[in-house]
């Protein structure tokens, strides 16, 4: 009887897995099918990769010699003798801070002169947009370093008021400026949303204000700004991961060294150098697992707070 009942056992093992295989792909093979590509480059080229640099983290690597587990060292070092890693950081932060809110406001001051409903609006919201389309390239970069060298085109201008300006790019009390009005430059993308978000507000709101004597500064404070808070919660979380990712500019106009003194080392550019420069790829991983965590601090963060102040139709 006990081995009859065995048998009975074994013999229903496959055919519930078939059901379960029948669940998950009967029907579903074409889907499956054009998920495929994805699937591949999303374990092949971003679950695995990250996996890979979390265990790297962890241990002494230089791409020449077999990763040596050393445990915690590579925090350790960050948190106590690295004195790089303290000036990328407070770079990093002084650049998102500075960078970011400019950034929104100026995109939405622009935003809210376009909605007034000008001529050839599709023309100029497609030129205002370019900057963001080119200014995280190499030439953009190379050009912003032309533009506020000691003989650059900015100095030219100043020169005809009379104002002698200084080296821009190789003065560490200035050379940071230069690539947060960069970032502000690069305002298109936040605008096109923007622009996007003042369209749903409903105008009769606006109509009802005018009839009730309220200004436009308190039509503002009152209506546009309650009103376009999710887009303003969008933009500011997108531009804020974007603005800690940033490389390309502080790569380009410091030549890659994060100078003068350190003034433009930006976390991702310090983080070249030791991977690429120096070959502690260890250490690398490490730093790049901080920078994910900093970013999700952040959005959690982010979202955490948007209750208080983000503002949906309900």
């Amino acid at each position: 009887m006990a081995t009859y009942a065995a048998e009975v056992a074994v013999s229903k093992r496959p055919a519930k897995a078939g059901r379960i295989g029948r669940f998950f792909f009967a029907g579903n093979g074409a889907g499956y099918m054009f998920l495929a590509p994805w699937l591949i480059g999303f374990l092949g080229l971003t679950l695995g990769p990250a996996l890979a640099s979390l265990y790297l983290s962890f241990t002494d690597y230089d791409l020449l010699q077999a990763p040596k587990f050393v445990g915690m060292d590579n925090y350790v070092r960050m948190a106590t003798g690295d004195a790089k890693f303290a000036a990328a950081m407070k770079v990093t932060f002084l650049y998102v801070i500075l960078s970011v809110p400019f950034k929104l406001m100026f995109a939405l001051a622009l935003a809210m002169a376009f909605n007034r409903g000008i001529k050839g609006l599709p023309f100029y919201r497609a030129v205002f947009y370019l900057p963001s389309l080119l200014g995280g390239s190499v030439a953009i970069a190379v050009l912003w370093r032309q533009l506020f060298a000691a003989d650059g085109l900015i100095n030219s201008i100043l020169g005809v008021f009379g104002i002698d300006g200084p080296s821009w790019i190789s003065n560490p009390n200035y050379s940071l400026y230069t690539l947060v009005v960069l970032s502000v430059w690069q305002f298109g993308s936040p605008m096109i949303i923007f622009l996007a978000g003042l369209r749903q507000i409903p105008q009769d709101m606006y109509e009802a204000a005018n009839m009730d004597g309220a200004s436009k500064a308190r039509q503002f404070f009152r209506i546009t700004l309650p009103l376009l808070t999710p887009v303003i919660f969008f933009n500011f979380v997108i531009q804020t991961i974007d603005a800690f990712k940033a490389f390309t500019p502080s790569f380009i106009i410091s030549a890659g060294t994060g100078g003068p003194i350190n003034s433009t080392l930006f976390y991702t550019l310090y983080l070249y150098q030791e991977a690429f420069g120096f070959f502690r790829m260890g250490y690398a991983s490490a730093l790049a697992w901080v920078l994910v965590l900093i970013i999700a601090v952040f959005t959690t963060f982010s979202f955490l707070s948007a209750r208080y102040w983000v503002h949906y139709d309900e």
